[in-house]
């Protein structure tokens, strides 16, 4: 890349900005509705091109009215509670974002001894060729429903073989009877 791409590059706004964890200030609707606001009025402005909450715990953040994000992030997948997934579905048809991301489909790592316990290949359709990584990945968009998975990895083939994931199908049928299952083990 030349001395003038890299000019050009660093002075582009972002084109995406996420206000992170805002269940940390959700008690203090003081902070939390004037940063999503000033987010808001940062995007119309110009100086980016859109703007997102990402959030590891939807539940405090249901009932808050704050401006609409352009994306909201949530964690996704089969480790997820199911306390978290439905405020997640809540949050999403509440604020009425753009776009629902996933994140953090395994949980933390695909190196987990969950992941050895229990095989994530029972969620897809005609999975005899998965790896359970690719199921538990693909699972994730599902639970809850989102339209992008973000994961973290500095592995190119790890990337990969999720990226081939996409190819196969979700059994909604079996994540439907997983999420009854987890609502009847709910407490009281």
């Amino acid at each position: 890349m030349n001395r003038e791409q890299v000019a050009k590059d660093l002075g582009r706004e972002p084109d995406l900005v996420f206000l992170h964890n805002p269940e940390h200030s959700a008690s203090d609707t003081g902070r939390l509705g004037p940063a999503c606001a000033a987010l808001a009025d940062t995007a119309r402005a110009g100086l980016c091109g859109s703007w997102g909450v990402s959030t590891w715990d939807p539940r405090p953040l249901v009932n808050l009215h704050v401006p609409r994000p352009d994306v909201l992030m949530v964690r996704a997948g089969l480790l997820v509670g199911v306390d978290v997934l439905e405020a997640a579905e809540a949050l999403a048809t509440r604020w009425r974002p753009s776009q629902v991301w996933g994140m953090s489909p395994f949980g933390g790592s695909t190196a987990q001894k969950v992941w050895e316990r229990f095989d994530p290949r029972v969620f897809l359709q005609g999975s005899a060729s998965v790896t359970k990584a690719q199921a538990a990945f693909l699972s994730s968009y599902s639970l809850p429903q989102v339209g992008a998975v973000a994961v973290g990895t500095d592995n190119v083939g790890h990337l990969r073989e999720l990226t081939e994931a996409l190819t196969y199908e979700v059994d909604e049928n079996v994540v439907k009877e997983y999420r009854q299952l987890l609502k009847a083990r709910q407490p009281a």
